[in-house]
C-alpha cells in the first residue's frame, strides 16, 4: 500500500497519508479518526469497503464464523459511519458509501451469514441516509455483483465460472469499475443522491 501511495503521489501531484487499522478494533478507529481531526479538521467521504466473506451450508454455521462476518461487515460498518459522521457534522456535508452485495439484495446458496451481512448494509445505509440528509450526509451503497478479487478463492472455481454464464454481459466485474462507481457516489454529481444502493454487477441472473 505504501508503494501505491507513492505511485498516486507521483502522478497527481498530491499527498497521501495511509492510515492502518483493524476496522473491529474500537481503540484503533478511535484514534484514526482523531489522527483525521488532527491533520485536516474535516472529512468529506468515507468508503466501508472492509470485508470478509466465509462460505458455510445450513447446519455447517459456527458461531465463531458468524461473529467474524458481522464484526467486520455490519458492526465496523456502523462504528465508522458513527466516527465519520461526527467530523462531517462541522462541515456540514459529506458522502458515505458502504459496500453491499449481491447476495444482499438476491441471497446466495451457502452464504446466509454473508448474505444476512450485506443486506444489513442496505438496511441501515437507508435508515442512516433518512437520519442524516437534514444535516447535508448523504449515505449510499454499492452492491457489486461477482467482481475478478481475491475473495472469489472462497468461492471456488468450478461456481465461478458457473456464474460467469449467468451474467448477461459475458465476464467478471473488475475492481476498477466499482471505484468509478463510487467516486460519482463520492463526487457533487451525485449531489442529490442518498439511500440509494448501486448494483454493479454486468447483469447478472442469480
Amino acid at each position: 500500500l505504501d508503494d501505491r501511495c507513492r505511485e498516486l503521489e507521483q502522478k497527481y501531484n498530491t499527498k497521501v497519508y495511509p492510515i492502518y487499522f483493524d476496522v473491529t478494533d474500537d481503540k484503533a478507529v478511535k484514534e484514526a479518526f482523531i489522527s483525521i481531526k488532527k491533520e485536516y479538521k474535516k472529512l468529506d467521504v468515507l468508503v466501508n469497503n472492509a470485508g470478509i466473506m466465509e462460505s458455510a451450508l445450513l447446519g455447517m454455521i459456527s458461531k465463531d464464523s458468524m461473529e467474524r462476518i458481522f464484526n467486520t461487515n455490519v458492526f465496523a460498518t456502523i462504528n465508522l459511519m458513527q466516527m465519520a459522521t461526527k467530523l462531517m457534522r462541522i462541515s456540514k456535508s459529506g458522502s458515505i458509501i458502504n459496500f453491499s452485495s449481491i447476495t444482499g439484495t438476491q441471497g446466495s446458496a451457502g452464504q446466509v451469514v454473508y448474505s444476512a451481512s450485506k443486506g444489513a448494509v442496505i438496511s441501515l445505509t437507508k435508515a442512516a441516509a433518512k437520519e442524516l440528509a437534514s444535516v447535508g450526509i448523504r449515505v449510499n451503497a454499492v452492491a457489486p455483483g461477482i467482481i475478478d478479487t481475491k475473495l472469489l478463492d472462497d468461492i471456488g472455481k468450478e461456481k465461478v465460472e458457473k456464474n460467469i454464464s449467468n451474467i448477461k454481459m459475458g465476464r467478471l466485474g473488475n475492481p476498477y469499475e466499482v471505484a468509478d462507481a463510487c467516486v460519482f457516489l463520492a463526487s457533487d454529481m451525485s449531489s442529490y443522491i442518498t439511500g440509494q444502493i448501486l448494483g454493479i454487477d454486468g447483469e447478472i441472473v442469480m
